[in-house]
C-alpha cells in the first residue's frame, strides 16, 4: 500500500498537469464543438459555455459554468450543434455574445439573455410534392394514396422531400390520417438545419476584433453572416454536407476555411472563390480537424492522425493506439506553443506537436469534449467532458516543459519509413545516354544562355545609370549617395533623407531636392528645397513631413530627385515605399 501511494506521488510530481476538479455526475453531455470559454461580463473572470445534449430528445440546455459550479442554464428547443462566443460590435463594455446553433436557428445571447434569433433561408419545395399535399388538403386523395405518391416522388425527384413528408412516410397506417388532418392546412416548407459553426474575424486580426459567424448546413452550403445585421455576406456550395470547420484570416481581407465533409473529403475555401480551392481525399471519416500554424491536422476513424499543408499536400501520418473520439487545439501563448489534443477511446488524451507525441493524460472515462484556454483566472486550463456526463478540469503547470522529441515507446518513426527511390525508367536511361553523347553541345548552349543573361543585366545597369535611377550617382563631378527612412504610423510621417558626398576633396554645391508623388494621397511641405554645402565624408540628414490625405488604407511610392542647378536630368533618384497610415485606418 505504501509503495503504491509513493508511486502515485511520483507520477503527480512528474506530471505536467494539476488536477483541479473532477465531477463524474455533472450531467454534462456535450462535444468539443459545443464548448467555449469567454469573459462574459468583462471582469476578467472567464466562464465556460456548453451546449448540453440532455438525455435523448429532452432536457437540451445551454449551461454556463463559473469555476466548479453551475452559474446558469437556459433551455433549448433542439439539439445544439455548435456554440461560439464572439464580439458583435465596438460598443462598450466589450462583452462577447454567445451563439448557439440548434436546428435551423442560431440563438444569440447577450449578458446571458436572449437577444436575437437567426433563421436559415427556406429552400425550394418540390412542386409535385406541393401539388400532392394540396390534393390532400382538398380531400381529393386519402392517406394511403398520399403515401404511395410521396414514395414515388422520393425515389425519382431531384429535389428532396420536406421534413413533413419524410416524417409522414415513417408513420404507421393508423397514425397517418391524424397526421394529415393536423398539418394539411399549414403551408409546406423545406428547411435545412445547421451541422457546424465557427467564427471569423471581420476586418482586423486583434483578439478583441469583431467576428462573423460561419455556419455549415445539411444542404451542403457554407454561410458567412454579418455580426450586426445577421445578413448573409457569403454563400458557398459544397459537394457534400459539412461536419467540421476550421477558420483562419479576416473576411474583408483574406481567409481560408477548411471544411471536413460527410463524404470523407476535406475542402479548403478561399476568399472570392465560389467552389473549393483544394480537396483532400481520405479513406475514412474525419473525427477531428485542427489547424496548427500553416498545417492541418486530421484525425480519422481508422485510428490515424494525418498532417497536411494548407494546399492539401500530405506531410506525415501517425498511427494512433486507439480510435480518436475528439480533437482540439492547445495554444500556450506565453511560450508560443501550439499542439493538438487527441481524445482516444482507450481512456487517454494524447498531445502531439506535429507528429511527435509529447504528453499523455490518463482519464477515468472516455473523453468526448476538449477545450483549452483561459478559464477563471488561469491562462492554461484544459476542460474535458466524458461519455458518462462527467466534467474534468486540469491546469497546465507553469513549470511544464514540452520536449520536441517523440515520447512514444519503441524505435523512432523515421526508422520505419522506406525511402521512395524511383526505378530507372526507359526515359531516364535514354536521357542519360543523350547527355553523355552531347555533353559538349549542351555545355555550349548553357554558356551561351549565361552570357546572354549577363549581357541583359549589364544593359539594365547602364540604363539605370544613364537615367539616374540609382541611389548612387554615376558622374565623377558629383559623387553622392542617398538613402531615406520613414518614421511614424500616420497620418503624419517624418521623412529623413541622408545624403552624403563620397568624393575625396571636392565639396558639392548648388544642389536641390524635389519630390514626385500622388497629390490625392500625400502632401509634402516643403516639396522643393535647397541642399546646403556638402563637405566630403559627412552625412547630412534632411527632414521633411509627409501628410497622408486618404482614409482608404492605401499607400503609394514617393520619388526623391537630387538635382543640380542648370541641369535637367537628376543626379540621384530614390523610390520610397510609404507604409499604410494606421492612424486614419483605425479612426
Amino acid at each position: 500500500m505504501t509503495s503504491s501511494s509513493d508511486s502515485n506521488r511520483d507520477g503527480e510530481s512528474h506530471s505536467k498537469w494539476l488536477d483541479a476538479h473532477y465531477d463524474p455526475v455533472a450531467g454534462l453531455n456535450t462535444f468539443s464543438s459545443c464548448i467555449a470559454l469567454a469573459d462574459l461580463h468583462g471582469d476578467g473572470d472567464y466562464k465556460m459555455v456548453a451546449g448540453d445534449m440532455g438525455n435523448g430528445p429532452y432536457n437540451m440546455k445551454l449551461k454556463v459554468y463559473k469555476g466548479t459550479s453551475l452559474l446558469s442554464e437556459n433551455s433549448l428547443l433542439d439539439l445544439p450543434t455548435g456554440v461560439a462566443t464572439f464580439l458583435m460590435d465596438q460598443n462598450e463594455p466589450r462583452t462577447p455574445a454567445v451563439a448557439v446553433a440548434s436546428g435551423p436557428f442560431i440563438y444569440v445571447y447577450k449578458n446571458l439573455r436572449p437577444y436575437f434569433k437567426f433563421t436559415l433561408p427556406a429552400m425550394e419545395v418540390n412542386t409535385i410534392e406541393k401539388e400532392v399535399w394540396d390534393q390532400a388538403k382538398e380531400d381529393k386523395i386519402d392517406h394511403m394514396t398520399l403515401k404511395e405518391m410521396l414514395e414515388g416522388i422520393r425515389d425519382k425527384a431531384e429535389i428532396p422531400l420536406s421534413v413533413r413528408s419524410l416524417r409522414y412516410l415513417m408513420l404507421e397506417a393508423q397514425e397517418m390520417e391524424a397526421f394529415v388532418n393536423t398539418y394539411k392546412q399549414q403551408p409546406l416548407k423545406r428547411q435545412t438545419v445547421i451541422t457546424c459553426m465557427g467564427t471569423m474575424k471581420k476586418n482586423m486580426a486583434d483578439e478583441d476584433a469583431v467576428c462573423c459567424l460561419v455556419i455549415g448546413t445539411e444542404s451542403g452550403e457554407i454561410f458567412i453572416l454579418d455580426p450586426e445585421a445577421f445578413t448573409i455576406l457569403t454563400r458557398v456550395s459544397l459537394p457534400s454536407v459539412p461536419t467540421l470547420l476550421d477558420i483562419t484570416g479576416q473576411h474583408d481581407i483574406e481567409y481560408r476555411i477548411t471544411v471536413a465533409c460527410r463524404n470523407g473529403n476535406v475542402y479548403i475555401l478561399r476568399r472570392d472563390s465560389k467552389r473549393p480551392k483544394y480537396c483532400i481525399e481520405l479513406s475514412a471519416q474525419v473525427v477531428g480537424l485542427v489547424r496548427v500554424q500553416k498545417n492541418i491536422m486530421i484525425g480519422t476513424s481508422q485510428e490515424m492522425l494525418h498532417g497536411y499543408s494548407q494546399k492539401g499536400k500530405k506531410l506525415w501520418t501517425v498511427k494512433l493506439p486507439a480510435a480518436a473520439m475528439t480533437m482540439s487545439l492547445l495554444e500556450q501563448k506565453s511560450r508560443s506553443i501550439q499542439a493538438v489534443l487527441v481524445g482516444l477511446k482507450n481512456l487517454e488524451v494524447h498531445l502531439y506537436r506535429d507528429k511527435n507525441l509529447i504528453s499523455v493524460i490518463s482519464t477515468p472515462d472516455i473523453v468526448t469534449g476538449l477545450c483549452f484556454g483561459r478559464y477563471g483566472r488561469e491562462d492554461d486550463t484544459l476542460i474535458m467532458t466524458t461519455k458518462g456526463g462527467g466534467l474534468l478540469i486540469k491546469i497546465l503547470k507553469r513549470t511544464a516543459q514540452f520536449d520536441d522529441k517523440d515520447t512514444a515507446p519503441g524505435p523512432p518513426t523515421g526508422q520505419s519509413v522506406k525511402l521512395n527511390v524511383p526505378k530507372k525508367t526507359k526515359l531516364y536511361v535514354d536521357q542519360t545516354l543523350r547527355e553523355r553523347e552531347n555533353a559538349v553541345a549542351m555545355h555550349r548552349v548553357f554558356q551561351m544562355d549565361l552570357y546572354r543573361l549577363r549581357l541583359t543585366a549589364a544593359r539594365a545597369y547602364v540604363k539605370a545609370l544613364d537615367a539616374s535611377l540609382a541611389p548612387v550617382s554615376a558622374t565623377m563631378q558629383e559623387q553622392l549617395t542617398l538613402n531615406a527612412a520613414v518614421q511614424g504610423i500616420g497620418p503624419r510621417f517624418k521623412l529623413i533623407l541622408n545624403i552624403q558626398n563620397t568624393s575625396v576633396n571636392r565639396p558639392s554645391m548648388q544642389l536641390l531636392i524635389s519630390f514626385l508623388y500622388d497629390e490625392r494621397l500625400y502632401q509634402i511641405k516643403p516639396a522643393f528645397f535647397k541642399v546646403p554645402l556638402l563637405v566630403p565624408g559627412l552625412n547630412y540628414p534632411l527632414e521633411t513631413f509627409v501628410d497622408c490625405c486618404s482614409d482608404k488604407g492605401i499607400s503609394d511610392i514617393i520619388k526623391v530627385f537630387v538635382l543640380k542647378e542648370g541641369r535637367s536630368t537628376p543626379l540621384l533618384t530614390a523610390h520610397i515605399n510609404m507604409p499604410v497610415s494606421e492612424g486614419l485606418v483605425s479612426s
